[in-house]
């Protein structure tokens, strides 16, 4: 091994200036995308299948916790938010976790929670041990949530970024529409059995995911930046589609790191350089410069409109809104939330093939324009299904149609679009942090619904709740429009440079060529 050479970068509170030496890949047009690459990401993104499992059948699973342990309105918000909040906590733990001991550890680290605390659920002979185990999954969550799309996006190349970087939201989608369907036939058990089998058995997969990730290479970019420059280039061979792809990738890296691009040394000194996330907040919050404000606004406020706009409601509390439209049995109730499922897993993987030929923006903006219409139709429905007591047929199916075209419509370009585009802005030495912050302001509003949305329904009927999520969604396609420019095939390093242009012409020039 080379011996280790002391790098010292130039002080910055920035995100780089520096422009790569060399044309940058994304001009290249590679044939395909690297199936190494490919696999790396499905693996990385497997662990939100476990928590996108605990979302959807907890909708189905509160049915039973109610009456099995006498639970009102109140316990059931508390134990579905509780989640989001325990998220909060662990997606701002993991931004520093990751950048200490890197993205797979992390990963590994989310698999573990997620087992205890499905342990913990399986059992639940009481409300507080249940409690305490959604806790444990929630702090799962965050990590999770955090470093998933991260790991994606920093082991793919720019022309395919959009498809491994939205794999985490397909496969949280695979996740809940898996979770209906346990709902559906556990359903049929013994109550006492069936909602503690239904949480339970998610400690499965957790368990073979602890390990099977252990299999998965590391991150490369987080390599580089700390001074393993040799295994870095080893994985940038492996998850690139020619050598002289993954040597243009190494030299962007190499100066986004602060490295000098000229050094051949397999390990670097990296001295008076914070290499594990040491000073990051103050970039980030306290001192941050007009470039990284901009980036930060973009990307908790798409983190803030994702759950704003009530996806949750529907994902979460399915079958009490169907329910309130008309529908009474179980099974049926059960079979209509599946069909939810169905739709959000068709769209986004049909998004996923999107995002890198249709681009970012126009996807966002149709998204969100369709879920304008559709909530609005929904709040419709709803208001008129639940004045009639449940006996207008019309009003029924006008609900059903509106909610399947609401989730579409998210699933298409919203849901996957938010965690591509927040794990893909923020500059190299900010970005796991950063990306912590979004999934940070993510979960606290993923809570601020799920632990509201029965009071609110109480209190302005379920039918204005919709009303009021349609309203911010109107307010989100305006943020979109003026805010977020286009990322499309963009290098991780030329996204830095486009958030440091002017920020009057930054969207508009961008956007004209979107």
């Amino acid at each position: 091994m080379a011996d280790h050479i002391s790098v010292e970068k130039p002080a910055k509170n920035s995100i780089s200036d520096e422009k790569p030496v060399e044309k940058l890949i994304s001009d290249e047009k590679p044939v395909g995308v690297n199936r190494f690459a490919l696999q790396c990401a499905i693996v990385a993104s497997i662990v939100s299948i476990i928590f996108g499992y605990d979302t959807g059948v907890m909708s189905g699973a509160m049915v039973f916790i109610e009456e099995d342990l006498k639970t009102n309105d109140v316990q059931i918000e508390v134990l579905t938010g509780i989640l989001n909040l325990c998220a909060l906590v662990g997606s701002l733990l993991a931004g520093r976790t990751s950048d200490i001991i890197g993205r797979r550890y992390t990963i590994v680290l989310a698999s573990i929670l997620f087992m205890l605390g499905s342990i913990l659920m399986g059992w639940g002979p009481n409300y507080p041990i249940l409690l305490t185990g959604r806790c444990t999954a929630g702090l799962g969550v965050g990590f999770a949530l955090m470093v998933a799309p991260v790991y994606s996006a920093e082991i793919a190349t720019a022309s395919h970024r959009g498809l491994l970087a939205s794999l985490p939201h397909l496969c949280i989608s695979i996740g809940i529409l898996c979770g209906y369907l346990v709902n559906y036939f556990f359903s049929k058990l013994p109550m006492h059995i069936g909602w503690r089998l239904m949480l339970g058995i998610a400690a499965i997969p957790s368990l073979v995911l602890a390990f099977g990730i252990l299999k998965m290479p590391e991150s490369p970019r987080w390599l580089i930046m700390q001074g393993r420059l040799g295994e870095g280039k080893r994985i940038l061979n492996l998850v690139s589609n020619s050598p002289e792809e993954a040597e243009i990738r190494f030299q962007d890296i190499k100066i986004a790191a602060g490295i000098d691009p000229k050094c051949e040394e397999d390990v670097v000194k990296m001295e008076n350089k914070k290499t594990h996330g040491e000073g990051v907040w103050k970039e980030l919050i306290l001192r941050p410069t007009p470039a990284v404000r901009r980036v930060l606004l973009t990307a908790l406020g798409i983190h803030f409109f994702q759950h704003a706009t009530g996806i949750e409601a529907v994902l979460l509390y399915g079958p009490k809104i169907f329910k309130r439209a008309g529908i009474t049995t179980k099974d049926k109730l059960f079979l209509v939330t599946i069909g939810v499922g169905i739709m959000k897993t068709t769209f986004i993987f049909t998004a996923t093939f999107l995002l890198d030929k249709v681009g970012r923006r126009k996807l966002l903006l149709t998204s969100v324009g369709g879920m304008v219409c559709a909530l609005t139709s929904l709040g419709f429905g709803l208001t008129m299904a639940q004045n009639s007591g449940g006996k207008l047929v019309w009003a029924l199916v006008l609900s059903i149609i509106s909610a399947y075209s609401f989730v579409a419509f998210f699933s298409v370009g919203l849901g996957p679009i938010t965690w591509v585009y927040s794990s893909e802005v923020f500059p190299l030495k900010l970005r796991a942090q950063g990306a912590s912050l979004g999934v940070a302001v993510n979960r606290v509003m993923n809570a601020t619904v799920s632990m509201s949305f029965l009071s609110l329904t109480k209190a302005i009927t379920t039918g204005g709740a919709f009303f009021m999520f349609a309203g911010v969604a109107a307010v989100a396609w305006n943020f979109f429009f003026f805010l977020l420019p286009e990322t499309k095939g963009k290098s991780l390093e030329e996204i830095e440079a486009l958030f440091e242009r002017d920020g009057d012409n930054k969207v508009r020039g961008e956007n004209g060529k979107a």
